[in-house]
């Protein structure tokens, strides 16, 4: 988005802060002017900017949104459908760009967050703004090979509640399988296998079709279903997560994401 600040005299000084200029518009507090420019209400130029630090020129054109509220915008939870390849909420990665590679060579899917990965079928009450991006995290870990739902929170509610709750909500999973199945091995996957030294709780699983397994249990870790798989004469060849809760990918594409709605719930 454009950044009146960049424009060239930027520096001479006449240039005010764009909040200050808002401020005295609308007659209101600084920090009220800062809501209305993050909330993308505010053009300079006829462009949105949501820089409140912005500098703009006495003869330059700042407008507001007729009706606008100065108000902070609400924190957001961002629904990712990650791809194959890129790393999400495991360990972490150096600092700096998130696209960098992690420890294991895979780019954080963090840096898949951006408005032009956003669904098209989404259409919740809010705007797409560079707010919504910012300190956001992962409490859904999904290691690199894995596809499926990743959920990113900026708001701290939601952040304790899928740090507290994330072993006792029930996961979807599809896992595409080579291999024969051991005598049993159904009935072993439902029940009876462990996972790095700890047994594991009674799961839902059922063929889809000849290559495809359905996994719904709770607290599953990255890692956790190709091993039980292997423990039946089984490789995973391809994993993906559909549901986390109540909350499902629905159409989203790989590398696309959508919002939470306001009336879902984990």
């Amino acid at each position: 988005m454009h950044d009146p600040s960049h424009d060239s005299g930027a520096a001479d000084a006449g240039h005010i802060r764009l909040s200050k200029r808002v401020a005295e518009m609308r007659g209101c507090s600084r920090r009220e002017a800062e809501w209305l420019i993050e909330g993308g209400w505010v053009q300079v130029q006829g462009r949105m900017t949501e820089a409140p630090g912005a500098r703009v020129r006495p003869d330059q054109d700042v407008t507001v949104t007729p009706n606008a509220k100065a108000e902070e915008a609400p924190p957001v939870t961002i629904l990712l459908h990650k791809p194959a390849g890129w790393e999400a909420g495991i360990g972490h990665g150096p600092a700096g760009d998130p696209r960098q590679a992690r420890g294991d060579g895979a780019p954080d899917a963090i840096a898949l967050l951006e408005p032009g990965r956003r669904y098209v079928g989404d259409s919740p009450p809010v705007r797409v703004l560079q707010r919504h991006f910012r300190q956001q995290e992962c409490f859904t870990p999904l290691a690199s090979a894995a596809t499926g739902l990743v959920v990113y929170t900026q708001d701290r509610r939601m952040a304790r509640r899928l740090a507290e709750d994330i072993e006792l909500l029930e996961q979807e999973c599809l896992a595409t399988v080579e291999g024969h199945i051991a005598e049993g091995g159904l009935e072993r996957l439902c029940r009876g296998l462990e996972f790095n030294g700890r047994p594991l709780p009674p799961a839902k699983v059922s063929w889809q079709n000849e290559t495809r397994l359905r996994f719904a249990t709770k607290g599953i870790r990255p890692g956790q279903i190709p091993a039980m798989c292997e423990a039946v004469g089984l490789r995973v060849v391809a994993l993906k997560r559909l549901r986390i809760g109540s909350v499902s990918l629905a159409k989203v594409p790989e590398g696309q994401w959508r919002y939470l709605l306001p009336w879902e719930r984990f």
